[in-house]
């Protein structure tokens, strides 16, 4: 069974591991996810070291496809965030992966 993580859980966590409490540890998260929105806002990428990068992309105009009846409809441009893990994170889901301590989709 997967698990989502929420931002709940992270104050909880933050605040028990800081020794702060959870009002404050909440204040903290809340401050923190409001400015990397602000920053995404105006196209900033935000870097967080040995974690990843988030980015701001844009999308071309496309051609879409109903697969359940295959009628075409067009897909209006649009701007999405890419998450790009850093070599760090992804050396330490490679060797997770291999030792079984990480768990696939299903």
């Amino acid at each position: 069974m997967n698990k989502t993580i929420t931002r709940a859980m992270l104050s909880e966590v933050a605040a028990r591991r800081a020794g702060v409490s959870k009002a404050d540890a909440a204040a903290v998260c809340d401050a923190m996810f409001a400015m990397l929105g602000a920053a995404l806002m105006q196209a900033e990428t935000v870097k967080l070291t040995s974690f990843g990068s988030l980015q701001v992309r844009s999308r071309a105009e496309r051609l879409g496809r109903n697969p359940r009846t295959g009628t075409e409809h067009r897909i209006l441009p649009r701007h999405t965030v890419v998450f790009t893990p850093s070599g760090h994170l992804r050396d330490s889901l490679d060797s997770a992966a291999s030792t079984g301590q990480v768990r696939q989709r299903a």
